[in-house]
């Protein structure tokens, strides 16, 4: 269940609270990407001390290996040690990646086993049934995503796949868990408009806004997202797809968008990127070598606390598995704290002011 409680005045951001079987989640929200059960370097532990609300897990990739460890262990929360709001992708993105040779039918992905060669078949029904044995507070239907840059036909055939996949999925809804659809129709506004209404006609608890952020200029993003936003019902969760920089989260709220996730602060953190809150930085640059100040002026991470710059300069240079857990730490700490100040300042009528601030420092 989801209820808002404030609207901008301005804008059409809102504060709202999702009600789910492991918890309350106030938006707007920031899931961190726990792909395999795992947000790469982090424990729980380290989640539950930055505050994180919930994360979530990838549908298809723990389905590819096989469930039998998640069923012994009664579902992902156990499973995983995290008594948190849990969702569950599909994995309909994977299509666009080079991770997986995909051929796409009506039934669904087929393609061959990573585990033992064998041809599998990964449908709607079947995406449906690996939801339900994990557990999670929140599932999404089976989508098909498009790369950016494919062909109306291309993308005419995505919406109506994705439509009939979402109707199939949600015959086999669990009864325990929110059901999310996503829209798709690259940048054509039409076909966005289309899938939006389509899947509201079918009804879900909530819907994701996909194959975005994937390739398309910025600003084809944002009026994309405005397009598909309007087409689906205000009183439902809307929930962007990964997407978690700074500039498309601000963007993405002001536009009514309640929940991201994204591998944005990790995978950045791992390559060696930081972020504070004047921009983005390179751990590598030799400058750091000296600085023995924190990464983040202000900031209160575990890794801000405890070490300087300097040190963790020379433990990514060394290779130093903690290095990636402390950038992660500080990177997941920068978007967390965006996402509590974004919240307050709907609250008290300043998400305009506060969101061009924050984008004029970070930029500097």
């Amino acid at each position: 269940m989801f209820r808002i409680d404030r609207k901008d005045k301005k804008t059409k951001a809102r504060t709202g609270i999702l009600e789910t079987a492991h918890g309350e989640v106030k938006t707007p929200v920031f899931l961190p990407v726990a792909t395999k059960g795992t947000v790469k370097t982090l424990d729980f532990s380290d989640l539950e001390s930055l505050g994180v609300q919930g994360v979530i897990v990838n549908a298809f990739h723990l389905w590819l290996k096989g469930l039998d460890s998640v069923k012994n262990a009664g579902g992902l929360h156990d499973f995983m040690r995290w008594n948190g709001p849990i969702f569950t992708d599909s994995g309909g993105f994977q299509i666009i990646r080079k991770d997986f040779d995909f051929k796409i039918s009506r039934e669904g992905f087929v393609l061959k086993s990573p585990v033992d060669g064998k041809k599998v078949t990964y449908s709607p029904e079947v995406c449906m049934e690996v939801h339900s044995a994990l557990g999670s507070d929140v599932a999404f239907v089976l989508d098909d995503c498009p790369p950016y840059g494919s062909p109306t036909e291309r993308l005419k055939e995505s919406v109506d796949r994705t439509t009939d996949w979402a109707r199939r999925c949600k015959a086999m809804k669990c009864k325990e868990q929110e059901v999310y659809a996503i829209t798709q129709g690259g940048i054509d506004a039409e076909l966005r408009k289309r899938s939006g209404q389509e899947l509201s006609e079918i009804g879900f608890d909530g819907y994701g806004i996909g194959g975005l952020s994937i390739g398309e200029p910025r600003d084809e993003m944002i009026s994309i997202l405005e397009i598909s936003v309007s087409s689906l019902s205000e009183d439902k969760p809307k929930h962007m797809m990964g997407v978690g920089s700074p500039a498309e989260v601000l963007e993405s709220i002001a536009n009514g968008v309640d929940i991201f996730d994204s591998a944005f602060p990790t995978r950045n953190a791992r390559h060696g990127t930081f972020y504070t809150q004047k921009g983005k930085f390179d751990i590598k640059k030799s400058g750091f070598a000296e600085v023995k100040d924190p990464l983040g002026s202000g900031c209160e991470c575990f890794a801000c606390k405890n070490y300087s710059t300097s040190y963790i300069h020379h433990l990514f240079k060394e290779k130093e598995m903690l290095a990636y857990r402390l950038l992660s730490i500080h990177n997941l700490k920068m978007v967390l704290d965006l996402f509590s100040r974004v919240r307050m300042a709907i609250r008290d009528d300043t998400f305009p002011v506060f969101a061009e601030d924050y984008l004029s420092e970070f930029s500097a």
